[in-house]
């Protein structure tokens, strides 16, 4: 059963959290109201519910195939939008909440080149005029704009920062919504986890170096969002991360030995996602690369 916690109001303008259960075939089974109150009383809660009213738009979506989290962030008052890490699977998914929510899609943003999945950047940038695809400049994958540490990303009133983690591939970026308290770790922080470091010019030292000193480093309760997860988590915050992360709370020397000893299955889709993220999701083109 996959349940997902959605933001409404109810009939007195007050905001409830609705928890949405569906079974395999995603029929809607059962809907549990949880009041804001009594949200707001616990002390470990699945994510920040914003504020009715609020300037930004701010969404987390599913790939269940690859467990791949997609993010929509927009503005209010500009309706300018970008998407972080779309899934080439859920396209029509994500472009049809696009034009529900009457937002204009300028960005469509990679973590990094993914080795489990292709990147929807490529169609996405099809089916909207202008939208610009982005990525690591190190990672050497075509796209619209290369970005680099201490970039920023705007959209609207809004920006994130770009931070350059390294470690789970050599092109790995993380996104800094300050205003907000958000931050988009792509694979080198996940949740209680991190990105494997055997391949795509991985290294463990580099990778505990990266988070400790990029995303450690940020306020403690800023909440962590990340490329994925295959537990049922949705987010997490810096201090939790800290205190609890089972291989990044260890030393440097600890971690590296244990990354060293995973011992982790070739990557399913890597065959074929790192071609094909290599330019930017879009098939026609890596037939074009093969060819020459």
């Amino acid at each position: 059963m996959q349940c997902h916690i959605r933001l409404v109001l109810d009939a007195q303008n007050q905001m409830n959290l609705r928890l949405h259960c569906l079974g395999k075939k995603n029929v809607l089974q059962k809907t549990t109201a949880l009041s804001h109150a009594l949200y707001n009383s616990h002390d470990t809660r699945p994510f920040h519910p914003g504020v009715a009213g609020d300037n930004y738009i701010f969404r987390q979506f599913l790939d269940y195939k690859s467990y791949t989290y997609t993010y929509l962030l927009a503005d209010t008052a500009s309706r300018e939008a970008i998407m972080i890490d779309p899934v080439i699977e859920t396209v029509e998914r994500d472009y049809r909440i696009l034009q529900e929510l009457g937002v204009n899609l300028i960005a469509a943003v990679n973590t990094h080149v993914h080795a489990d999945h292709v990147t929807g950047s490529g169609e996405l940038k099809k089916r909207v005029p202008g939208c610009k695809s982005m990525i690591a400049g190190v990672s050497k994958a075509r796209a619209d704009l290369k970005l680099r540490a201490n970039d920023s990303i705007k959209f609207g009133r809004f920006e994130l920062e770009v931070r350059s983690t390294p470690g789970h591939t050599n092109g790995c970026l993380t996104y800094v919504w300050h205003e907000k308290g958000m931050v988009f770790t792509g694979d080198a922080l996940l949740i209680r986890g991190c990105g494997r470091t055997d391949f795509q010019e991985g290294s463990p030292g580099v990778l505990y170096d990266s988070v400790h000193s990029q995303i450690f480093s940020l306020p403690k309760h800023f909440k962590v969002f990340p490329a994925h997860d295959y537990t049922g988590q949705t987010m997490s915050t810096i201090d939790e991360e800290v205190k609890f992360n089972p291989r990044l709370r260890r030393s440097r020397s600890e971690f590296i030995e244990i990354m060293n000893n995973l011992k982790l299955p070739y990557p399913k889709q890597i065959d074929k996602a790192l071609p094909a993220n290599m330019v930017c999701g879009i098939y026609d083109e890596m037939d074009k690369a093969a060819q020459v």
